[in-house]
Protein backbone atom coordinates (compact mmCIF):
# COMPACT_ATOMS: atom_id res chain seq x y z
CA UNK A 1 0.00 0.00 0.00
CA UNK A 2 1.41 3.39 -1.06
CA UNK A 3 2.17 5.63 1.88
CA UNK A 4 0.52 9.07 1.81
CA UNK A 5 2.90 12.01 1.34
CA UNK A 6 2.42 15.56 2.58
CA UNK A 7 4.47 18.62 1.70
CA UNK A 8 4.50 21.61 4.06
CA UNK A 9 5.69 25.05 2.97
CA UNK A 10 6.25 27.86 5.46
CA UNK A 11 8.10 31.17 5.53
CA UNK A 12 11.45 31.98 7.08
CA UNK A 13 9.69 34.27 9.56
CA UNK A 14 8.34 31.13 11.25
CA UNK A 15 11.84 30.79 12.73
CA UNK A 16 12.63 34.50 12.84
CA UNK A 17 9.54 36.73 13.30
CA UNK A 18 9.85 40.51 12.94
CA UNK A 19 9.35 41.05 16.67
CA UNK A 20 12.46 39.07 17.68
CA UNK A 21 16.10 40.14 17.74
CA UNK A 22 17.31 37.30 15.54
CA UNK A 23 19.28 35.48 18.20
CA UNK A 24 20.36 31.91 17.48
CA UNK A 25 18.58 30.78 20.65
CA UNK A 26 15.33 32.36 19.47
CA UNK A 27 15.51 30.59 16.13
CA UNK A 28 16.26 27.27 17.80
CA UNK A 29 13.23 27.63 20.06
CA UNK A 30 11.04 28.47 17.07
CA UNK A 31 12.45 25.47 15.21
CA UNK A 32 11.33 23.30 18.13
CA UNK A 33 7.81 24.72 17.87
CA UNK A 34 7.78 24.08 14.12
CA UNK A 35 9.07 20.53 14.71
CA UNK A 36 6.07 19.71 16.91
CA UNK A 37 3.75 20.60 14.02
CA UNK A 38 5.82 18.70 11.47
CA UNK A 39 5.86 15.56 13.60
CA UNK A 40 2.12 15.90 14.21
CA UNK A 41 1.63 15.55 10.45
CA UNK A 42 3.85 12.44 10.50
CA UNK A 43 1.78 11.11 13.41
CA UNK A 44 -1.32 11.55 11.21
CA UNK A 45 0.11 8.96 8.82
CA UNK A 46 2.03 11.00 6.23
CA UNK A 47 5.56 10.84 4.90
CA UNK A 48 6.80 14.41 4.87
CA UNK A 49 8.64 16.97 2.75
CA UNK A 50 9.37 20.40 4.24
CA UNK A 51 10.04 23.55 2.20
CA UNK A 52 10.86 26.73 4.12
CA UNK A 53 11.57 30.36 3.32
CA UNK A 54 14.75 32.22 4.30
CA UNK A 55 13.96 35.91 3.79
CA UNK A 56 14.94 37.22 7.25
CA UNK A 57 17.91 34.87 7.54
CA UNK A 58 19.51 35.61 4.18
CA UNK A 59 18.82 39.32 4.68
CA UNK A 60 20.73 39.26 7.97
CA UNK A 61 23.58 37.36 6.34
CA UNK A 62 23.87 40.01 3.61
CA UNK A 63 23.96 42.72 6.28
CA UNK A 64 26.74 40.87 8.12
CA UNK A 65 28.75 40.65 4.91
CA UNK A 66 28.33 44.36 4.19
CA UNK A 67 29.53 45.22 7.69
CA UNK A 68 32.63 43.05 7.20
CA UNK A 69 33.26 43.99 3.56
CA UNK A 70 36.60 45.70 4.31
CA UNK A 71 37.91 42.54 6.02
CA UNK A 72 36.30 39.55 4.26
CA UNK A 73 35.17 39.35 0.60
CA UNK A 74 31.38 38.96 0.47
CA UNK A 75 29.57 36.08 -1.21
CA UNK A 76 26.91 36.38 -3.89
CA UNK A 77 23.23 35.82 -3.11
CA UNK A 78 23.15 32.26 -4.48
CA UNK A 79 25.98 31.25 -2.12
CA UNK A 80 24.15 32.96 0.75
CA UNK A 81 21.06 30.92 -0.13
CA UNK A 82 23.18 27.77 0.13
CA UNK A 83 24.54 28.89 3.49
CA UNK A 84 21.08 29.47 4.93
CA UNK A 85 19.80 26.19 3.48
CA UNK A 86 22.47 24.48 5.54
CA UNK A 87 22.07 26.48 8.76
CA UNK A 88 18.27 26.42 8.78
CA UNK A 89 18.25 22.78 7.70
CA UNK A 90 20.42 21.94 10.69
CA UNK A 91 18.13 23.77 13.11
CA UNK A 92 15.04 22.06 11.71
CA UNK A 93 16.71 18.64 11.47
CA UNK A 94 17.88 18.69 15.07
CA UNK A 95 14.53 19.92 16.36
CA UNK A 96 12.56 17.33 14.36
CA UNK A 97 14.86 14.45 15.36
CA UNK A 98 14.51 15.40 19.02
CA UNK A 99 10.72 15.60 18.70
CA UNK A 100 10.66 12.19 16.99
CA UNK A 101 12.79 10.75 19.81
CA UNK A 102 10.45 12.28 22.40
CA UNK A 103 7.53 10.50 20.74
CA UNK A 104 9.47 7.25 20.22
CA UNK A 105 9.09 7.48 16.44
CA UNK A 106 11.94 5.80 14.54
CA UNK A 107 12.56 8.07 11.56
CA UNK A 108 15.51 9.85 10.00
CA UNK A 109 15.63 13.42 8.68
CA UNK A 110 17.70 14.68 5.73
CA UNK A 111 18.32 18.19 4.46
CA UNK A 112 18.92 18.33 0.71
CA UNK A 113 21.00 21.15 -0.77
CA UNK A 114 18.58 22.05 -3.54
CA UNK A 115 19.47 23.80 -6.77
CA UNK A 116 16.45 25.15 -8.67
CA UNK A 117 16.63 25.84 -12.39
CA UNK A 118 15.17 29.07 -13.76
CA UNK A 119 14.98 30.20 -17.38
CA UNK A 120 17.82 32.59 -18.18
CA UNK A 121 15.39 34.35 -20.56
CA UNK A 122 12.72 34.76 -17.88
CA UNK A 123 11.29 38.33 -18.20
CA UNK A 124 12.02 38.85 -14.49
CA UNK A 125 15.72 39.25 -15.27
CA UNK A 126 14.95 42.37 -17.32
CA UNK A 127 13.01 43.93 -14.42
CA UNK A 128 14.61 43.16 -11.04
CA UNK A 129 12.08 43.98 -8.34
CA UNK A 130 12.88 42.02 -5.15
CA UNK A 131 14.78 44.09 -2.55
CA UNK A 132 17.42 42.17 -0.59
CA UNK A 133 20.00 42.91 2.04
CA UNK A 134 20.98 46.17 3.78
CA UNK A 135 20.05 49.79 3.18
CA UNK A 136 22.79 51.92 1.63
CA UNK A 137 23.47 55.63 1.37
CA UNK A 138 23.02 57.15 -2.05
CA UNK A 139 26.78 57.46 -2.47
CA UNK A 140 27.45 53.83 -1.53
CA UNK A 141 24.57 52.67 -3.76
CA UNK A 142 26.03 54.53 -6.73
CA UNK A 143 29.44 52.92 -6.20
CA UNK A 144 27.95 49.41 -5.90
CA UNK A 145 25.73 49.95 -8.91
CA UNK A 146 28.75 50.93 -10.98
CA UNK A 147 31.24 48.37 -9.67
CA UNK A 148 28.99 45.33 -9.36
CA UNK A 149 26.34 46.21 -11.97
CA UNK A 150 23.66 45.95 -9.30
CA UNK A 151 20.25 47.53 -9.74
CA UNK A 152 19.74 49.89 -6.79
CA UNK A 153 16.46 51.55 -5.84
CA UNK A 154 15.41 54.08 -3.21
CA UNK A 155 13.20 52.41 -0.59
CA UNK A 156 10.58 54.65 1.06
CA UNK A 157 13.04 57.21 2.35
CA UNK A 158 15.01 54.62 4.31
CA UNK A 159 17.94 54.43 1.91
CA UNK A 160 18.87 52.47 -1.19
CA UNK A 161 18.66 48.71 -1.61
CA UNK A 162 19.77 46.16 -4.14
CA UNK A 163 16.93 44.56 -6.12
CA UNK A 164 17.16 41.19 -7.84
CA UNK A 165 14.84 39.29 -10.20
CA UNK A 166 12.25 36.79 -9.02
CA UNK A 167 11.99 34.24 -11.87
CA UNK A 168 9.67 31.24 -11.88
CA UNK A 169 11.23 27.83 -11.12
CA UNK A 170 11.16 25.30 -13.96
CA UNK A 171 13.04 22.32 -12.51
CA UNK A 172 14.45 21.00 -9.24
CA UNK A 173 17.83 19.34 -9.75
CA UNK A 174 17.70 16.62 -7.03
CA UNK A 175 13.96 15.90 -7.35
CA UNK A 176 14.45 12.14 -7.74
CA UNK A 177 16.69 12.06 -4.68
CA UNK A 178 13.92 13.81 -2.75
CA UNK A 179 11.39 11.30 -4.09
CA UNK A 180 13.57 8.29 -3.25
CA UNK A 181 14.28 9.50 0.28
CA UNK A 182 10.59 10.08 0.98
CA UNK A 183 9.71 6.69 -0.49
CA UNK A 184 12.26 5.17 1.91
CA UNK A 185 10.46 6.76 4.86
CA UNK A 186 12.78 9.72 5.46
CA UNK A 187 11.58 13.20 6.37
CA UNK A 188 13.12 15.57 3.81
CA UNK A 189 13.90 19.28 4.19
CA UNK A 190 14.37 20.67 0.68
CA UNK A 191 14.47 23.89 -1.37
CA UNK A 192 15.11 26.11 1.63
CA UNK A 193 14.50 29.74 0.74
CA UNK A 194 13.05 28.67 -2.60
CA UNK A 195 16.24 26.83 -3.45
CA UNK A 196 19.55 28.01 -4.89
CA UNK A 197 18.74 29.68 -8.24
CA UNK A 198 20.71 28.42 -11.23
CA UNK A 199 20.48 28.76 -14.99
CA UNK A 200 21.75 26.45 -17.72
CA UNK A 201 24.32 28.49 -19.60
CA UNK A 202 25.21 28.41 -23.29
CA UNK A 203 27.51 25.41 -22.74
CA UNK A 204 24.77 23.42 -21.02
CA UNK A 205 26.34 23.82 -17.58
CA UNK A 206 24.79 24.97 -14.30
CA UNK A 207 25.54 28.54 -13.29
CA UNK A 208 24.38 30.25 -10.09
CA UNK A 209 22.50 33.54 -10.41
CA UNK A 210 21.49 36.24 -7.97
CA UNK A 211 17.72 35.94 -7.73
CA UNK A 212 14.92 35.17 -5.29
CA UNK A 213 12.63 32.24 -6.06
CA UNK A 214 9.25 32.18 -4.36
CA UNK A 215 9.21 29.20 -2.00
CA UNK A 216 5.51 28.50 -2.65
CA UNK A 217 6.12 28.07 -6.40
CA UNK A 218 9.05 25.72 -5.71
CA UNK A 219 6.99 23.79 -3.16
CA UNK A 220 4.24 23.38 -5.74
CA UNK A 221 6.77 22.15 -8.32
CA UNK A 222 8.17 19.55 -5.91
CA UNK A 223 4.65 18.53 -4.87
CA UNK A 224 3.79 17.91 -8.52
CA UNK A 225 6.99 16.04 -9.35
CA UNK A 226 6.88 13.80 -6.27
CA UNK A 227 3.07 13.43 -6.55
CA UNK A 228 2.29 14.28 -2.95
CA UNK A 229 -1.20 13.66 -1.61
CA UNK A 230 -1.53 16.80 0.50
CA UNK A 231 0.11 20.19 -0.11
CA UNK A 232 0.03 22.38 3.01
CA UNK A 233 0.85 26.09 2.83
CA UNK A 234 1.30 27.77 6.21
CA UNK A 235 0.76 31.51 6.30
CA UNK A 236 -0.19 34.27 8.73
CA UNK A 237 -3.98 33.75 8.60
CA UNK A 238 -6.07 30.74 9.51
CA UNK A 239 -8.05 30.83 6.24
CA UNK A 240 -8.15 32.47 2.82
CA UNK A 241 -10.51 35.46 2.84
CA UNK A 242 -12.42 37.39 0.22
CA UNK A 243 -12.27 41.18 0.62
CA UNK A 244 -9.51 40.71 3.19
CA UNK A 245 -9.15 43.56 5.68
CA UNK A 246 -12.47 45.18 4.79
CA UNK A 247 -15.90 45.18 6.52
CA UNK A 248 -17.00 42.70 3.80
CA UNK A 249 -14.29 40.19 4.71
CA UNK A 250 -15.49 36.61 4.25
CA UNK A 251 -13.60 33.36 5.01
CA UNK A 252 -13.47 30.55 2.45
CA UNK A 253 -13.64 26.97 3.70
CA UNK A 254 -13.40 25.27 0.28
CA UNK A 255 -12.30 26.74 -3.03
CA UNK A 256 -12.25 25.09 -6.45
CA UNK A 257 -9.52 26.04 -8.90
CA UNK A 258 -12.16 27.56 -11.20
CA UNK A 259 -13.35 29.87 -8.44
CA UNK A 260 -9.78 30.55 -7.39
CA UNK A 261 -8.93 31.73 -10.92
CA UNK A 262 -12.05 33.88 -10.97
CA UNK A 263 -11.12 35.57 -7.71
CA UNK A 264 -7.53 36.04 -8.92
CA UNK A 265 -8.86 37.87 -11.99
CA UNK A 266 -10.90 40.09 -9.68
CA UNK A 267 -7.76 41.07 -7.77
CA UNK A 268 -8.82 39.36 -4.56
CA UNK A 269 -5.42 37.80 -3.95
CA UNK A 270 -2.60 40.39 -4.29
CA UNK A 271 0.74 39.30 -5.69
CA UNK A 272 2.57 40.50 -2.62
CA UNK A 273 0.62 38.32 -0.19
CA UNK A 274 -1.87 35.54 -0.97
CA UNK A 275 -1.48 35.60 -4.76
CA UNK A 276 1.56 33.31 -5.12
CA UNK A 277 0.05 30.81 -2.67
CA UNK A 278 -3.17 30.58 -4.66
CA UNK A 279 -1.26 30.29 -7.95
CA UNK A 280 0.96 27.57 -6.48
CA UNK A 281 -2.16 25.71 -5.33
CA UNK A 282 -3.81 26.00 -8.74
CA UNK A 283 -0.71 24.66 -10.53
CA UNK A 284 -0.54 21.68 -8.17
CA UNK A 285 -4.23 20.77 -8.56
CA UNK A 286 -4.15 21.23 -12.35
CA UNK A 287 -1.24 18.78 -12.54
CA UNK A 288 -3.31 16.10 -10.84
CA UNK A 289 -2.76 16.99 -7.18
CA UNK A 290 -5.44 16.04 -4.72
CA UNK A 291 -5.76 18.76 -2.11
CA UNK A 292 -4.14 21.99 -0.92
CA UNK A 293 -4.61 23.22 2.63
CA UNK A 294 -3.88 26.87 3.42
CA UNK A 295 -3.87 27.82 7.09
CA UNK A 296 -1.72 29.21 9.91
CA UNK A 297 0.63 27.23 12.11
CA UNK A 298 -1.66 27.73 15.08
CA UNK A 299 -4.64 26.27 13.22
CA UNK A 300 -2.88 23.40 11.44
CA UNK A 301 -4.07 20.67 13.79
CA UNK A 302 -7.69 21.86 13.50
CA UNK A 303 -7.30 22.25 9.72
CA UNK A 304 -6.17 18.64 9.36
CA UNK A 305 -9.49 17.72 10.99
CA UNK A 306 -11.32 20.07 8.57
CA UNK A 307 -12.27 22.43 11.38
CA UNK A 308 -10.22 25.34 10.08
CA UNK A 309 -8.19 26.40 7.06
CA UNK A 310 -9.11 26.67 3.39
CA UNK A 311 -9.09 23.59 1.16
CA UNK A 312 -8.40 24.10 -2.54
CA UNK A 313 -9.63 21.24 -4.68
CA UNK A 314 -10.68 20.33 -8.21
CA UNK A 315 -14.33 20.74 -9.21
CA UNK A 316 -14.73 16.96 -9.17
CA UNK A 317 -13.55 16.81 -5.55
CA UNK A 318 -15.98 19.56 -4.51
CA UNK A 319 -18.93 17.68 -5.98
CA UNK A 320 -18.23 14.45 -4.11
Amino acid sequence: MKQKIALIAFGGNALLPDNLRGLQEEQMRNAQQAARLMVHVVHKGYELIIVHGNGPQVGNLLIQMEEAVTKIPPFTLDICDAMTEGSMGFMLEKAIINELRTRSIDKEVATIMTQVVVDRNDPAFAEPSKPVGPFYTKYRAQILGKEKKWTMVEDAGRGYRKVVPSPRPIDVVPKWIIRDLVAAGRIVVAAGGGGIPIIINGRGLFEGVEAVIDKDYVASLIAREVKVDLFIILTGVDRVFLNYGTPEERPLDTLTIARAKEFMDQGQFPRGSMGPKIEAAIEYIQAGGQEVLITSAGHLKAALLRRSGTRIVSAQEENR
